[in-house]
């Protein structure tokens, strides 16, 4: 199998040089998220490489915390004993075409995680009383039939209320009336905004006071790129971000500080950063311990015609009101 993928390349590279490695080590050495480290290393193993990823962890400890936990199914109530049901009624049954057990889940990553699901088995239906057959009342001796004259026609049906055929009963209408007003839908919260060179805070995804600056934005910069030993195509040009970010609180921040530090197009569509690095300038480095300040450079590879007009850090890939986005744009 030919590997194209130039992140899957550089994975490979340095995975075929330390031979045996955890995914967080593999992540801090190339300058990846462990998350999408473990996802592409799951996905070459199924592809037919020789590459097994696997899941290292202490027996007693995980025996321990599942014996701490007890069982769904001790906590259910007992239900009372199901009564012979006549011809026609269905019973319990065991539902087919649905495996029970517990089973590994392949092209997954590795990690700890909480499943949560259905068990399997038998489950009986709720309760329910015997049928019984009422019995037939008596029947009153025949009467002979009455005369004509005295025969009782059926009252006449009421006229049907054309609403009440059309939209049911007003008030359980779940339909929008065109004399209410409408509810306009709230705008997504926007972050904090600012030119290079400002200094702006915001929080991480667990808390983590966070201090994020833009220093300095260098486009072009080929000449940083092929001085690194990589080639650009014809068309393209690359962009160096230089950005530093300080943890201002008590809890660790963990993550990749540029995982998602994008460049803005003018048209507003997001660019995200090149799997490279380059040697005169140092990339990011996982985590920021509390009180400590972190810098690194980011690089893009993008359309030579692309014109970028912002700068946008956020902890997450989608912007929120966290997300911190510097003006470059002159």
């Amino acid at each position: 199998m030919a590997v194209t993928d130039p992140v899957d390349i550089r994975l490979l590279a340095a995975l075929a040089d330390l031979g045996k490695a955890a995914v967080h080590e593999l992540a801090a050495k190339v300058g990846m998220d462990p998350r999408e480290v473990a996802y592409r290393l799951v996905a070459l193993s199924g592809s037919g490489l020789p590459l097994l990823v696997g899941v290292e962890s202490d027996p007693n400890g995980l025996r321990s915390a599942i014996a701490g936990s007890p069982p769904s199914w001790a906590q259910q109530p007992q239900q009372p004993p199901q009564p012979q049901r006549p011809p026609g009624h269905s019973g319990p049954h065991n539902v087919q075409g649905t495996p029970s057990g517990p089973y590994n889940v392949q092209g997954t990553p590795s990690g700890a995680y909480n499943v949560h699901g259905t068990p399997s088995g038998r489950y009986p239906g709720p309760p329910s009383a015997p049928v019984r057959q009422p019995m037939a009342p008596p029947q009153p001796p025949p009467r002979p039939p009455a005369p004509p004259q005295q025969q009782f026609a059926p009252p006449p049906m009421a006229p049907a209320d054309p609403v009440m055929s059309t939209w049911g009963v007003p008030q359980t209408a779940s339909w929008a009336r065109g004399d209410e007003q409408q509810v306009t839908p709230q705008a997504a919260p926007e972050g904090k905004k600012g030119r290079t060179g400002d200094v702006m805070e915001t929080q991480g995804l667990e808390g983590e006071q966070l201090t994020v600056q833009l220093l300095e934005v260098q486009d072009p910069a080929d000449y940083l790129f092929s001085a690194a030993g990589y080639s650009l195509e014809a068309g393209e040009r690359s962009v160096v971000v230089h950005t530093e970010i300080t943890n201002r609180g008590n809890i660790p921040f963990v993550s990749l500080p540029d995982n998602y530090l994008e460049l803005l197009s003018a048209d507003g569509k997001p660019i995200a950063k090149a799997p490279v690095s380059l040697t005169s300038r140092p990339p990011h480095k996982i985590g920021v311990r509390p009180g400590e300040t972190l810098g690194g450079h980011t690089v893009y590879v993008l359309p030579d015609a692309t014109r970028v007009v912002a700068v946008r850090w956020s902890p997450r890939p989608e912007p929120d009101e966290r997300t911190l986005t510097w003006s470059i744009d002159d």
